[in-house]
């Protein structure tokens, strides 16, 4: 399935939950819905785990994107029950908004886990275990993505942190290919301004 037919397919079933009353009558559209975007989801799950969380794949945790995108799924499904986005746009941010929680919670307990083994074994140099937590770099550079006002965040997550293509984030976004470039441009530049002192090879930039 292209991404057109994606986008025109997910608009559908949002547009028909919409409609609907009550979780059961909804329950059904909501599996059809996540059915028809599942590619994209996954290669949204594959991309972020990559770029963003690339020590979650190695050992201990080992993650896949299909093992991510299950529990991403499972994540959706119940949120929806709440929430229903009304357009291709809310829908991708909410699913985005659930990818990071789900690697945000398994890097904290990965974190936990380590920490309790330094405690335990305080005669282990800590070097042995730093690796598998964030860097003050990296903790300093995700909240100043958190930070950016929300329509430059939302582009620079899709371009820049899961990799898609500029033309495929202004679909998404039903804006303009240029105004995707503008926002992402104004990103990078608010980002420079506050990780200024940072060598600037450690701001996701290119």
């Amino acid at each position: 399935m292209t991404g057109d037919q994606t986008t025109m397919a997910v608009q559908q079933y949002l547009h028909e939950l919409a409609q609907m009353q009550g979780r059961s009558m909804a329950e059904p559209v909501i599996r059809d819905l996540i059915a028809r975007s599942v590619q994209r989801l996954h290669m949204l799950c594959q991309s972020m785990l990559v770029r963003s969380y690339p020590r979650l794949m190695q050992p201990p945790l080992n993650l896949q994107a299909d093992e991510m995108l299950s529990s991403v799924v499972d994540r959706l499904m119940k949120a929806m029950r709440e929430v229903r986005p009304g357009n291709v746009r809310q829908f991708f941010a909410l699913a985005n908004q659930h990818m990071r929680w789900e690697l945000n919670d398994l890097a904290r307990r990965l974190d936990n886990n380590a920490l309790a083994v330094e405690l335990n074994e305080a005669f282990v140099a800590a070097p042995e275990s730093s690796g598998s937590q964030l860097s003050v770099t990296a903790i300093r550079i995700l909240a100043a993505i958190d930070d950016l006002p929300e329509a430059e965040r939302e582009v620079f997550s899709l371009v820049r942190i899961q990799g898609m293509q500029q033309t495929e984030a202004a679909e998404i976004l039903e804006i303009s290919t240029k105004t995707v470039q503008r926002r992402l441009n104004r990103a990078i530049m608010m980002l420079s301004e506050v990780l200024i002192d940072l060598d600037p090879g450690a701001v996701p930039s290119e």
